[in-house]
């Protein structure tokens, strides 16, 4: 197990307050940016790639924690920047189609709308949470803080990974309706 002998509070204490910022900023700006709509551009073709994008990041999670039990703390390290990376661009094609499509309604009645909604409100809420815990557990690895980092990731992993899943089976349980 390592230890933090390497540990540099220095970088912390600048990146937090970018991790405050983004934390607050990013959320605010999906928001505004879910009110702008663009008429003209048919961006119908996004939803499964977004969505694919979200399968990829949980796939890409779960190797990644398979990679640091098994001591590879190099490809544990890339995979977790690729889901950084996945997550980020799922985000843009995320707010890229609600900008120009027209809103989507989930057209099955009875308990299986309740799944969908719960799947849907957990999804969102979480998506939001997880923002400064990826932000915050990876500042602590980069920090060689890995004692916080583990106990930050235990808390984290399960998080992102329940985002990842449920907006894939969101986009799946939605798509049918898509365009009706």
């Amino acid at each position: 197990m390592e230890n933090n002998q390497d540990y540099r509070p220095e970088i912390e204490k600048k990146y937090r307050p970018l991790v405050v910022i983004l934390s607050i900023v990013i959320p605010l700006v999906v928001a505004l940016l879910f009110r702008v709509h663009i008429e003209g551009i048919d961006t119908s073709f996004l939803p499964p790639i977004y969505a694919s994008i979200n399968a990829l990041t949980a796939i890409l999670l779960v190797f990644a924690v398979i990679s640091i039990k098994n001591g590879n703390k190099k490809r544990h390290e890339n995979l977790m920047k690729l889901a950084i990376l996945c997550s980020l661009l799922f985000l843009v094609g995320y707010v890229i189609y609600h900008m120009t499509s027209s809103h989507t309604s989930y057209g099955n009645e009875g308990f299986i709308k309740y799944i969908y909604l719960f799947l849907l409100v957990t999804h969102i809420i979480l998506s939001i949470a997880i923002i400064p815990l990826v932000m915050i557990t990876y500042l602590k690895a980069i920090s060689n803080n890995f004692k916080a980092h583990r106990r930050l990731a235990k808390i984290t992993f399960p998080i992102w990974l329940y985002v990842a899943v449920s907006g894939v089976v969101v986009y799946l349980m939605i798509s049918p309706f898509y365009g009706t």
